[in-house]
């Protein structure tokens, strides 16, 4: 079964996508990605939603416009892709409701009947809510691909994603959490980013602003746990620089680079971690990169050597969803969400003809691999 993964993450910046022809047998799910690709946002609409995203207050309107022309983005980038059975998309998460360490509410937009409409494909989409309505997080999801492709690795491993928030997927305790920011922090530092980590390999980390905003309380709750541009947002960086000198932009971006590889190598170390799988934008920023080796004994891979190219992961693993929830089988792990059960997620949009899914499996899988 071929599904079309849509995905766009915290980083905001456009939609990746990923095709993967699914089957299964005796447990092994095989993965045989055909296609994957990136759409960047039109730099107006990226603009809107940067303007929407907290502490940004908008409009019921605004609200409705986005949903629909991020409906229509994502309508473009299916089309674009290439053939496929089903479509699993994300959207783009505007609002993740904490109070008291749980998640209460979660909110993605991007009407998934304008995907459905342009391409006549059934439509899984609203996946992260019904692990919050069971008590999870509702994130990160990501972890049921996770610890299926580290089934096997010799030693502690984990797996790594590095977008605009970080989160870490621990196998053999089977957990995962947001660490706290990858390269939200760092973006807002450099828009719309830090190329190939030239501004924060010009830098000079500076201890004293790095050491408060390590007092941040959020890497000392336990997880389950998740966090985003709600907390992170560019004004955090704004208040913690109140009544300071000047810091000079290579030397801020220095500094925050160095925020994300401390309070990543830290969840690292606690876990005592052999071999990490390293997925993500943050793979392609050598200064960050060298900053989180420098702080960790763990063998750090790239997602790509395992199968998984780095920037189409969490496009494959929306992939997957849509495969398990047409399948009727679970796609989250509790012990990761922090959810009561697992549970099949997303809503459906029929396409252009009846809606038909394949026959229910009645066991899930073991054991995964890319071709």
């Amino acid at each position: 079964m071929r599904v079309l993964g849509l995905m766009s993450g915290t980083s905001h910046d456009g939609i990746d996508s990923a095709i993967v022809d699914w089957s299964m047998e005796d447990g092994l799910l095989t993965g045989t990605i055909l296609a994957t690709g990136e759409r960047p946002y039109p730099g107006g609409l990226r603009a809107r939603i940067v303007a929407a995203l907290p502490p940004g207050d908008v409009s019921m309107g605004e609200v409705c416009a986005l949903d629909t022309l991020i409906g229509q983005e994502f309508a473009e980038a299916a089309r674009a892709a290439g053939p496929a059975d089903l479509i699993c998309s994300h959207g783009q998460t505007f609002f993740h409701w904490v109070s008291g360490g749980q998640v209460l509410g979660t909110l993605q937009l991007g009407q998934p009947a304008w995907i459905a409409e342009r391409t006549g494909l059934p439509v899984v989409s609203d996946v992260r809510v019904r692990d919050v309505t069971a008590g999870g997080q509702g994130a990160p999801l990501v972890s049921y691909l996770d610890l299926l492709m580290l089934n096997g690795i010799e030693g502690r491993s984990g797996a790594l994603n590095l977008g605009g928030i970080a989160n870490l997927t621990v196998a053999g305790a089977a957990i995962a959490y947001d660490t706290g920011p990858a390269g939200a922090l760092i973006d807002a530092a450099a828009p719309p980013y830090d190329k190939d980590g030239v501004l924060g390999a010009a830098g000079t980390v500076d201890e004293d602003l790095l050491e408060v905003l390590l007092a941040e309380p959020y890497y000392r709750e336990a997880p389950p746990k998740t966090t985003g541009k709600e907390l992170f947002t560019p004004g955090y960086v704004r208040r913690a620089l109140a009544g300071r000198a000047e810091i000079a932009r290579p030397d801020l971006v220095a500094t925050l680079t160095a925020l994300t590889a401390e309070t990543v190598a830290a969840e690292i170390r606690r876990h005592e971690l052999d071999t990490v799988v390293v997925s993500g934008g943050g793979v392609r920023n050598p200064t960050l990169m060298g900053m989180l080796r420098a702080r960790t004994t763990a063998r750090l891979v790239p997602s790509d050597e395992v199968g998984v190219p780095s920037d189409a992961k969490e496009a494959i693993a929306f992939s997957l969803f849509g495969w398990l929830t047409a399948h009727g089988l679970p796609a989250t792990v509790p012990s990761c969400t922090g959810a009561a059960g697992p549970r099949v997620l997303g809503t459906i949009t029929p396409g252009s003809g009846p809606l038909v899914l394949p026959e229910p499996l009645a066991e899930a899988p073991v054991a995964i691999r890319f071709l």
